[in-house]
This record gives structure tokens, C-alpha cells and sequence, in this order.
């Protein structure tokens, strides 16, 4: 069952849940898959899967205008033994982890001229992460790249996207049997950066997938992580932070997809909003098909609201076509700070601004606990705090 509870006045959480169920296929199967734009319909903005995003916004993304001239400054830092190759658009490995499920994603896939493979051998454990850096330099672009790891490799990837710019790209994550990869993708855009992308995890039998999206920066942000199993005992966490400052509007729209048996997924995304028009949006939909016999999974959205004028749209989705898994569960709750939490810290001599800085840290440990490495997380609790030095109550 969804929960909703503490709904601030300007979120639309608990209507979303009320039309969840009858909008799970719309969401879904609007337009079949498609690596040609031309199979994708201009969006109006009326359509399911784009009834939230301000497409004025878009810089043409969505209906063809946007034409790639813009720079990105693209480092990767990669430890010994894994393959970083540029291939060009004919190369069989581009697009097995999935198609794109959108005309954005599409555009995308149309419009890059060479795509980035990073190959980690078979059985190879890595001891240091794969660190990709995108910097946007202005104007507009598109990428592919391809991560892929052989039969029970391990690796930890981090892609940190800064700067300014317009950019559309598609992401594949491809374990072989038995592999493990933790990615974590940073969104840290100028104020005034559009970014679009879909993220394609296919996780072999018994490989484990763990991804972290952290997102703070950037004018408009749409992401579509997307899980596919390859085979039976596969396991998928997804995490999710997001920050939402004024006008910002940030949309994560998730689908994982229980096709082999005996899978498992975990789902948690949590998010902070503050100022006038600050907007975020997620999607969450789980489909558990016939085949899927022995699932267990269960997703939740957070949303802590920190000033008025902020909008929370919070849509968890859940299809079971099979009654033989394990389980299977969703909640989404939007409010404010409690009074009690507070008051407690300020009764012992915490100033309020310094109580509301702990409750929010407290409000996103768990989730940067989860990436696992100690820089990376000073980075970003410094950057939670810069985000609340901003902010008005």
C-alpha cells in the first residue's frame, strides 16, 4: 500500500497515488522502445510520462531544435587493467542494456557522433573506482557511454557532471553473471544547465547492481534509471538524493523491470525542497511479470519540504502479474520538519539553524552512507550544508 502522510499544501503526492494504479501502463508502454527519434511523438506536455516537465524548459530537447555545438571536457581516471575505448556508432556493443524509452533518449541515441566502452575483464577486483568527469562548457550535447563488466568482476564507478550547457545522453550498465558494480552519478550543474538522461542496468544471474544518484544543480534535470535482469538471482539497489533549490525542477522516473526469477530490488529515494517553484518529481514503477516467480522488492520516496512555494509530485507504481514471489511493497511520504525533533535539539543549546542542518543530515545519512567512499561523501554533506545556508526559514 502507499502512504502518504504530512502533505504540505502545494504538493500533489496524494492525488498521484490516488490515479497511481490506472496510470502504471501509460508510464510504462506509451511508446514502444525505440532507437528512432522519429518512432517518438513530439510531447505537449499532456502525455503521461511528460505531464510533469516544464518542456518550454528543454532548450529543444524534446522536439528536434536542439543541435549539438556545445563542449564537454570529458576525464577518465581508470585503474590499471580496464579498457577505455571511443568507438564509433556501429559498434555491436552499443544499446544491449536497453532502447530509449522516450523522444529525448531517442534524440540522444540519434544525434552522438562516438561513444565511450569502459570494459572491466572477467574475475578482475578492482581496488579503486572508475572516475568519470563531465564538464559542461555551454551550448548543446549528446553522449552514449557503454560500462560493462565481465563475469564476476567488481568495480565502483563515479560520474561527476559540472558546469553549464544542454545535454541529452544514455548511460548502459551491463554485468556479466555474478558481477558486482556500485555507480554513483553526481549531478552538480550550474544554476542554469538542462540535463536529460536514461541510465540501462542489465544485471546478469546473480550479479548485484547498486546505483546512487545524487542530484543538487542544474535549471531542469530528468533522469530514467531503468533495471532489466538477464537472468535468475540478480539484486538491484537504487538510491536516490536529491536537493531542490528555488525553481529548480529535478524528475527521477525509475523502472525495474522482474522478468527472471528469484530477483530482488530495493528502491530509496529521498529529497529536500526549499524556495519559491523548487519542484521535484518522482516515478517509481515495478513490474513483476508472470515469469518472475520468487521477487522480492519494495521502493520508497521521501520528501522533506523546508520552505512554502516547494511542489512535491510522488508517484510509486506497482504491477504484479504473478502471486508466487517473496514480496513486494511501496510508500511515499511528503511533510515537514517535526516540531519535536527541534524542539528536542534546541533544548539542549542547539541553535535552531544548527538543529535544522542536523535534522536534515540525519534525513540523508543513510543514503550517502551508502556510497562508500569517505571523499565523496565530504563533498556532498558540505554541499547539503551550503544548500541550507541558502535557505530562508
Amino acid at each position: 500500500m502507499a502512504e502518504a502522510q504530512n502533505i504540505p499544501a502545494g504538493s500533489t503526492t496524494a492525488g498521484s497515488i490516488a490515479v497511481a494504479a490506472e496510470s502504471t501502463v501509460a508510464t510504462r508502454m506509451s511508446a514502444p522502445p525505440s532507437f528512432d527519434v522519429g518512432d517518438f511523438p513530439v510531447p505537449h506536455g499532456r502525455e503521461e510520462e511528460w505531464r510533469f516537465t516544464p518542456l518550454e524548459r528543454l532548450r529543444g530537447l524534446h522536439d528536434g531544435t536542439a543541435e549539438a555545438g556545445g563542449g564537454v571536457k570529458v576525464d577518465v581516471s581508470a585503474p590499471d587493467g580496464v579498457t577505455v575505448e571511443t568507438v564509433g556508432r556501429d559498434d555491436a556493443r552499443l544499446g544491449r542494456a536497453g532502447k530509449p524509452v522516450d523522444r529525448v533518449a531517442a534524440q540522444a541515441y540519434s544525434a552522438f557522433e562516438k561513444a565511450a566502452v569502459v570494459t572491466v575483464p572477467k574475475e578482475t577486483v578492482l581496488t579503486e573506482p572508475i572516475r568519470v568527469s563531465i564538464q559542461g562548457q555551454g551550448g548543446v550535447s549528446f553522449g552514449h557511454t557503454v560500462f560493462e563488466l565481465g563475469a564476476f568482476a567488481e568495480a565502483v564507478v563515479v560520474i561527476d557532471h559540472t558546469g553549464d550547457g544542454v545535454r541529452a545522453a544514455n548511460v548502459e550498465y551491463v554485468l556479466g553473471d555474478g558481477a558486482k558494480l556500485t555507480v554513483v552519478s553526481v549531478q552538480d550543474w550550474d544554476d542554469t544547465a538542462v540535463h536529460c538522461s536514461q541510465h540501462n542496468a542489465l544485471v546478469g544471474r546473480d550479479a548485484t547492481f547498486k546505483s546512487v544518484v545524487v542530484t543538487f544543480g542544474g535549471d531542469v534535470v530528468r533522469l530514467h534509471p531503468r533495471v532489466n535482469y538477464a537472468g535468475p538471482g540478480g539484486e538491484a539497489e537504487l538510491y536516490g538524493l536529491y536537493f531542490t533549490d528555488d525553481g529548480q525542477h529535478q524528475e527521477h522516473r525509475l523502472f525495474v523491470d522482474h522478468e527472471a526469477s528469484n530477483c530482488r530490488s530495493n528502491v530509496v529515494y529521498k529529497g529536500a525542497l526549499q524556495g519559491q517553484d523548487a519542484h521535484a518529481v518522482w516515478i517509481g514503477d515495478v513490474l513483476i511479470r508472470a515469469s518472475a516467480t520468487g521477487t522480492d522488492t519494495y521502493e520508497l520516496n521521501r520528501n522533506l519540504v523546508l520552505t512554502d512555494g516547494a511542489r512535491v509530485d510522488s508517484v510509486p507504481n506497482l504491477e504484479i502479474e504473478t502471486g508466487e514471489i517473496v514480496g513486494a511493497g511501496h510508500a511515499s511520504a511528503t511533510g515537514r520538519f517535526e516540531d519535536e525533533q527541534l524542539f528536542y535539539l534546541m533544548a539542549r543549546g542547539i541553535p535552531e539553524q544548527d538543529a535544522r542542518r542536523l535534522v536534515v543530515r540525519g534525513f540523508f545519512a543513510e543514503l550517502v552512507q551508502q556510497i562508500g567512499l569517505p571523499d565523496l561523501q565530504e563533498r556532498l554533506i558540505a554541499r547539503i550544508d551550503e544548500e541550507l545556508e541558502e535557505s530562508v526559514v
